[in-house]
């Protein structure tokens, strides 16, 4: 038992805190508005993908082995939010942390958050591959406790994500370096997603 419960917390840890869409979007909006303001976010995605991996444990799987097409249509409308996510951090103005009202509208909030989760070919793949790897036993107890442990696994490393960011926006709030790391990231989540969509249209015909 304790095995399996060590196999379940690495591969909760493995995905939640390696970079991703949510990830970066959490460490871009932590940077510009602090991690405080973005913890709703934060509190949304991690809630987001819960409900999302109990679904696809006690139901969706199946309807996905059965019908894989599905999957590809999340694969490509969630490339295509998340891309259009990307550009909006890579030409952000890059600024010190914002106090205004106008600003602070512009802060991802809880729906954000778990709806880019349902849209996050990454939440899919963990998801999927989660659940085919600790349902073998066909012992529901065993899903349900993976779905606990990668709740409280998921909500602590989106929280360092963004405690990172507004570490982070300390050093950038020097000159142009803030915009330059928004342009970084931007960047890279853009290829990050479009690295993911064709994995997966290359890996799973």
């Amino acid at each position: 038992m304790l095995a399996l419960i060590f196999s379940m917390f690495t591969f909760s840890l493995a995905m939640s805190i390696s970079p991703g869409p949510v990830n970066l979007t959490i460490l871009s909006s932590s940077m510009n508005f602090g991690v405080r303001k973005t913890f709703a976010f934060i509190s949304g995605a991690t809630i987001g993908f819960t409900a999302l991996l109990a679904a696809v444990c006690f139901g969706l799987y199946q309807i996905i082995l059965l019908y894989p097409v599905l999957l590809d249509a999340i694969a490509l409308l969630g490339t295509a939010l998340l891309v259009w996510i990307g550009w909006n951090i890579l030409s952000a103005k890059g600024e010190k942390i914002q106090t205004d009202q106008q600003d602070l509208e512009k802060i991802p909030n809880f729906t954000q958050g778990a709806l880019m989760q349902w849209l996050n070919p990454k939440a899919w793949i963990a998801a999927v591959s989660g659940t085919a790897l600790f349902s073998a036993s066909e012992n529901s107890v065993y899903l349900a406790l993976f779905v606990l442990i990668y709740f409280m696994v998921c909500y602590v490393s989106l929280w360092l994500w963004g405690y990172a960011g507004e570490k982070l926006a300390q050093f950038l709030n020097v000159g142009n370096r803030a915009r330059i790391l928004n342009r970084v990231m931007g960047s890279l989540l853009i290829v990050i997603v479009i690295q993911m969509c064709l994995t997966h249209f290359l890996t799973y015909p």
